[in-house]
């Protein structure tokens, strides 16, 4: 008779998730039973506190190094270097998200979500300086589903974190409070095509279990190795795998919600997503490849390539033709994952190393970026349209050369974390034969530098219209993000050596 054993669980080692999730049912409990004038404040209060105690908790445990949950949750160095990425990220992001002095509306979000767009009860609403307070549960239950996905070890924890990740994204981004129905549009595009991507994701994962008879990734990897003759049903159940994950980085051809959520949803949720998901899909994919399908190479590396190559290409040549700043830095986006995907195709120590290093840099690039768009307005809002820009760099001479060091940087430029970033990922590929594929990524990056620095020459060598955009004076709260995120921009590109030792001694994933 079998009798049931109770998993060994390490809570220490899963303590960063464990403090993030109990805050969020914590968050729910604020909604359900806290007065709505107080809400706001103790999520605030709430949100900030469990990412810095997450933060600190992960510091405290950065040497542990367990399989734990029953083989569910590894615990390694590039996990916990990811989820530390994913932990800072979510906290300048919270800043962004907290802004009030930028609209005189109040935040960026819709005072109820549920309103009809244009209606009586949504401006009634605004004028009574309602505020969506439930923002803050779905944050943290998506920084939740972040931290578990770059952790899990098995195919079924990592499909539940990839839900719990996406589903509050879903619902965030339709909250826009100016420009509802694109927002709307967006989250249901979103939603839609995000579907279909988990449904690929989760039929993928039955394929693979109906040959190896496991979701553990290291008893995949064993299966495989031990298992001779017909590959079809594995290599089929792989595509569909890596399609769900291709989906999340906003890889080609599986980008196409990708320019619609970025414009779409809210700057801060925009900043927050094009920043953390990214972390969080990179690590997933990079675990799933690397402990569950080492063994198969020589056949997800020819896949690699194809869709690194075809986000870096289509990705700089779409961005060109764009004339909104969200629209192009989303296919900017779509590139960015191109360039990291050539650190994946290198399969070694020094790629896993390059790639977290071009993670972190880039997100809070992202952030940074974000939080400069945020603060560029006219009467409408949010001023993204090109044209809005030009002049701006006489008018707002501080703010357009912080934005100007973030284009520099996404474009490579030396001097700024950008540069050293690709340079990382170039060299580990080549150090690992891929030649022919860095020599693609160099011309997409010449590409990609046009827009760049177009947007760089609008602002700087245009003159002032009655149509340029003001830039409105922010809060603390979006200052200190926009600061950091210069900040570590410009001392990555100078001293980048400290960080690149971290995520060197970081190693490889346990199996």
């Amino acid at each position: 008779m079998n009798t049931f054993a109770a998993p060994l669980i390490d809570y220490s080692a899963l303590g960063p998730i464990l403090i993030v999730v109990v805050a969020a049912l914590v968050s729910v409990l604020i909604e359900a039973l806290v007065p709505r004038g107080a809400r706001r404040f103790l999520q605030v209060i709430l949100t900030f506190g469990s990412l810095v105690t997450a933060f600190v908790w992960l510091i405290s445990i950065r040497n542990t190094r367990v399989i734990t949950g029953d083989g569910a949750v590894a615990i390694d160095g590039p996990g916990l270097v990811m989820q530390g990425t994913i932990l800072l990220l979510a906290i300048f992001g919270a800043m962004l998200v907290s802004e009030r002095s930028l609209d005189s509306m109040g935040d960026s979000f819709a005072p109820r979500a549920s309103a009809l767009p244009g209606s009586v009860d949504e401006r009634e609403l605004a004028a009574r300086g309602h505020t969506q307070t439930e923002i803050w549960t779905l944050y943290l239950f998506a920084v939740t589903g972040m931290l578990l996905f770059v952790v899990a070890n098995d195919l079924l924890i990592m499909f539940v974190a990839l839900e719990i990740m996406s589903l509050p994204l879903y619902l965030m981004v339709g909250m826009a409070r100016r420009r509802r129905l694109l927002s709307q549009e967006a989250a249901l595009k979103y939603f839609v095509l995000g579907a279909f991507a988990s449904a690929f994701f989760i039929f993928g994962a039955a394929l693979v279990y109906g040959y190896t008879g496991t979701i553990s990734l290291p008893e995949i990897s064993e299966s495989i190795s031990a298992t001779t003759g017909e590959t079809g049903l594995i290599l089929i159940g792989l595509a569909m795998l890596l399609v769900g994950l291709f989906f999340k980085v906003g890889a080609v051809p599986f980008h196409q919600w990708t320019p619609d959520v970025y414009q779409g949803a809210p700057t801060p949720i925009t900043g927050f997503m094009g920043a953390a998901v990214k972390v969080a899909a990179f690590g997933a994919l990079m675990r799933l490849l690397y402990v569950g399908f080492s063994g198969m190479q020589w056949d997800w590396e020819i896949i690699i390539w194809i869709v690194a190559i075809l986000s870096m290409v289509v990705g700089s040549l779409i961005a060109i033709t764009q004339s909104d700043i969200k629209r192009m830095l989303a296919y900017s986006a779509v590139a960015q994952s191109g360039f990291i995907l050539v650190g994946v195709a290198a399969s070694t120590a020094a790629g896993i190393a390059a790639v977290m290093f071009y993670l972190i840099a880039y997100g809070f690039v992202t952030i940074g970026a974000f939080a400069v768009i945020s603060m560029v307005r006219d009467s409408s809002g949010e001023a993204t349209h090109l044209s809005k820009w030009a002049g701006l760099g006489k008018k707002s001479p501080m703010v357009a050369a912080v934005f100007s060091i973030f284009m520099l940087s996404l474009a490579g430029i030396p001097l700024t974390s950008g540069f050293v970033i690709k340079f990382s990922v170039f060299a580990a590929a080549i150090e690992a034969g891929a030649t022919w594929l860095v020599l693609v990524a160099v011309g997409a990056s010449v590409i990609a530098a046009f827009f760049y620095v177009r947007v760089i020459v609008v602002m700087f060598f245009s003159d002032p219209t009655e149509n340029t955009a003001t830039v409105a004076i922010p809060s603390a709260f979006t200052t200190i993000a926009l600061a950091a995120g210069a900040t570590i921009t410009v001392v990555l590109g100078i001293i980048p050596a400290p960080l690149i030792d971290l995520v060197s001694n970081a190693g490889i994933f346990i199996r």
